[in-house]
C-alpha cells in the first residue's frame, strides 16, 4: 500500500480550484505529490496506524453550526473516517464557534508557523448522506449538530466520484446487521401509504448508512416557488426549469488599493422566460432528526431575477474553468415596453 494507480489519482486530484483563495498552510498541502502526500496523511492526520487513504477532494464546505461561513477544505477519505482539513482563518471567521473548535493551539503568532485545524467525522458515526439537486452538492450527517457538513462541489463528477468511493469504504465496515422487519398487517400497511406525500428516493447501504436522493417533486416545488417570485406573470404548467447550477456572483470593488472582487455563492436557475439568482440554504434542509424547530430562513431566497427578453448580450471569458459569464440586461424601468413608445416626446 498504496498502489501506484492510487497515488497517481490522489496526486491528480490534489489541485485547489483556481478561483478560490486558501491559506499558506493549505497551499503547502496542495503542493505535495505522490508518496509525500501519503506520508503527510499518516504522520499528521490519520488517527490509527492501519488506516488507508482512499480519496482526496478539494471542496467548499459548510457546517451546520455556522451556516453562513463557506470555507475551502481538503477532504480526505480513509478507511476509518472523513477528514476536513481547514485553514486557521475559519476559526476566527465566526464568533459563535468558541464551543465548536478546540482553540488551545490557535495563539501561535509566529508568522512562519501556519496552523490548520482538522474536523474528523468517523465512518462509524455516519448516519446519512443527502445528495443535492443535479449532484451539485451533498450533505453528510452524523449523530449530532456538530457532525453535519455540506460539501459544495458545484460539480456533478466530483460528487459522484466521492459518493462511489464512500460506498466502497463503507462496505469494509463490520456493523451489526439490522433487525428483521416486523410483518405488518394489511390495515397498518395501507394506512401508512396514505400520507399523500412522496418520500425522497432512499438507498440503504449494507453499512446501514442512508443515501438520500432528491425526487421529481423537489423540482416541482422549486418550479412553484419560482412562479410565485414571478408575481403570476406566467402560468405554472408552461414553466420549465432548464438549468439549476451552483455558481458565484462576482462583486467587483474599485477604488481600493488594488481592484478586488469577492465571490458570493448563489444558486442560478434558468427558466424558459427568466433568469434567477437565489440565496439557498444548503445545510439545514431536509431537517435533521434532532432539530427542535425549523431553520430561521427559507431554503430559497430570491436575490435577483430578470426577464430573458430584456437580455441584451452575454460576455464570455476566455479561461477554460471556471467560466466567467457577464449578463448585460437592458435597463428598462417599465415592465411593458409598448407603453414607453406612446410617450409624447414633443410636449412640454
Amino acid at each position: 500500500y498504496p498502489s501506484e494507480f492510487l497515488m497517481q489519482k490522489i496526486t491528480e486530484d490534489n489541485q485547489i480550484p483556481v478561483h478560490l483563495r486558501v491559506s499558506v498552510s493549505l497551499q503547502y498541502v496542495a503542493g505535495l505529490k505522490g508518496r509525500a502526500l501519503v506520508e503527510f496523511f499518516h504522520s499528521n492526520i490519520a488517527e490509527v496506524e492501519n488506516e488507508e487513504l482512499r480519496h482526496l477532494m478539494w471542496s467548499s464546505v459548510l457546517f451546520y453550526k455556522t451556516p453562513n461561513v463557506e470555507v475551502m477544505a481538503c477532504v480526505l477519505l480513509s478507511t476509518k473516517a472523513i477528514y476536513f482539513l481547514l485553514d486557521d482563518s475559519f476559526i476566527h471567521a465566526d464568533e459563535h464557534q468558541s464551543d465548536f473548535w478546540d482553540k488551545e493551539n490557535s495563539d501561535c503568532e509566529n508568522s512562519s508557523f501556519h496552523l490548520s485545524c482538522c474536523f474528523v467525522l468517523k465512518l462509524n458515526d455516519l448516519q446519512s448522506v443527502n445528495v443535492g439537486l443535479f449532484d451539485q452538492y451533498f450533505r453528510i450527517t452524523g449523530h449530532s449538530a456538530d457532525h453535519i457538513v455540506t460539501c459544495l462541489t458545484r460539480d456533478s463528477y466530483n460528487t459522484h466520484t466521492f459518493i462511489q468511493q464512500l460506498m466502497a469504504v463503507l462496505s469494509l465496515l463490520a456493523r451489526t446487521p439490522s433487525p428483521e422487519p416486523v410483518d405488518k398487517d394489511f390495515y397498518s400497511e395501507f394506512g401508512s401509504k396514505n400520507t399523500g406525500k412522496m418520500e425522497n428516493y432512499e438507498l440503504i447501504h449494507s453499512s446501514r448508512v442512508k443515501f438520500i436522493y432528491p425526487n421529481e417533486e423537489e423540482i416541482g416545488d422549486l418550479a412553484f416557488l419560482v412562479a410565485e417570485k414571478m408575481d403570476g406573470l406566467t402560468n405554472l404548467p408552461s414553466l420549465n426549469i432548464l438549468l439549476y447550477v451552483l455558481a458565484f456572483q462576482v462583486n467587483h470593488y474599485e477604488g481600493s488599493a488594488q481592484n478586488t472582487s469577492s465571490l458570493q455563492p448563489k444558486t442560478l436557475i434558468l427558466t424558459s422566460s427568466d433568469l434567477f439568482l437565489f440565496d439557498e440554504d444548503y445545510i439545514s434542509y431536509p431537517l435533521p432528526e434532532f432539530a427542535k424547530e425549523p431553520p430561521k430562513r427559507d431554503k430559497y431566497q430570491l436575490a435577483d431575477g430578470r426577464r430573458i427578453r430584456d437580455l441584451d448580450r452575454v460576455l464570455m471569458g476566455y479561461q477554460t474553468y471556471p467560466q466567467a459569464l457577464t449578463f448585460v440586461f437592458d435597463d428598462v424601468q417599465n415592465q411593458d415596453l409598448m407603453q414607453n413608445l406612446t410617450l409624447d416626446h414633443f410636449g412640454e
